[in-house]
């Protein structure tokens, strides 16, 4: 299928990192100093969740997170010393899980044995294998927080009302985003969606539509192999025939096939609405990036939101 995924990349993206310099432990020492029992030391794999933990960690975490832009596929990461490295100094590691990123697995083990690891795969009970794409799950996004604010009071009971605080903020945050999935779920009703892969599939089921995803490019796309002629036939078929009411276009995979049925969507006059699986440049605020997103799927299935 020649389908390229570009993933996290391999920059260090912090939002209160530690450091050598003498600026980078002034400002840890100063988040510490304000918060009761100091702040936490959190390393979390992949800025798809990065933003969260720190909205929930607020002043009484120092959030490190590993992957934060869009140059390498997290599956095939290969983690630097300086990663191991943070792993050492954590109090508290955050990764997908769901071999979405096992490399984070296999540091927090070797480099932080002890150390307290919230993985959303099991949170959420799913398993290595099937779709990893957790942050597009609203259920994932509240187990997550919720598993995350617990273990931060667990660690800092001092500050486990300011963590609680942090926690309803964070919800209030996330308003938007839950009264847009309701607002397109209740005016989608029957609409349909076909993906060229698989990230935006539980976010699409959340908002009860119906995946139109020919069964054979699914599976070809699952495995990582390439779609037969045949498969590719029966999606352009599906598109021309108007089976499909958007086709669901992830910008960070390139190849001829994913272009060729963005081609086969715009010519059957099939809108096209564009997702990344990571956090697009620009762009740090989960909500943000989210309800971008997800006003553009309203536009694109006549929903007003």
């Amino acid at each position: 299928m020649a389908l390229t995924v570009a993933g996290c990349g391999s920059g260090t993206k912090t939002a209160t990192e530690p450091s050598t310099s003498g600026a980078g432990d002034a400002a840890t020492a100063a988040a510490a100093s304000t918060c009761p029992g100091g702040a936490v030391n959190v390393v979390v794999s992949v800025d798809q969740w990065g933003d969260i933990v720190s909205e929930l960690g607020g002043d009484c975490a120092t959030v490190t997170t590993l992957l934060a832009s869009s140059s390498v596929d997290p599956h095939d990461y290969e983690p630097s010393p300086a990663d191991a490295a943070a792993f050492k100094g954590a109090q508290l590691v955050v990764i997908n899980g769901a071999d979405y990123d096992h490399w984070a697995a296999d540091l927090a083990a070797t480099s932080a044995g002890s150390v307290p690891v919230i993985d959303a795969g099991k949170v959420t009970a799913t398993a290595d294998g099937a779709n990893p794409h957790l942050w597009y799950k609203p259920q994932a996004v509240t187990a997550v927080a919720d598993a995350v604010s617990a273990e931060l009071a667990k660690i800092n009971p001092q500050a486990a009302g300011y963590f609680g605080d942090q926690r309803k903020a964070f919800a209030t945050t996330l308003q938007p985003y839950d009264d847009l999935i309701a607002t397109i779920k209740a005016g989608a009703a029957g609409k349909s969606y076909a993906a060229t892969e698989s990230v935006f599939d539980y976010q699409a089921e959340a908002l009860g539509l119906a995946n139109k995803t020919p069964q054979g490019y699914r599976q070809a796309a699952a495995n990582e192999s390439d779609p037969s002629p045949a498969d590719i036939k029966a999606f352009q078929t599906a598109l021309a025939g108007g089976e499909i009411d958007v086709l669901i276009f992830n910008t960070q995979t390139e190849g001829s096939v994913s272009d060729q049925l963005r081609k086969a969507a715009e010519q059957a006059g099939v809108p096209v609405v564009e997702v990344t699986e990571t956090v697009p440049p620009g762009q740090d605020s989960f909500v943000g990036w989210q309800d971008g997103q997800l006003a553009a799927l309203a536009k694109a299935l006549g929903v007003s939101a």
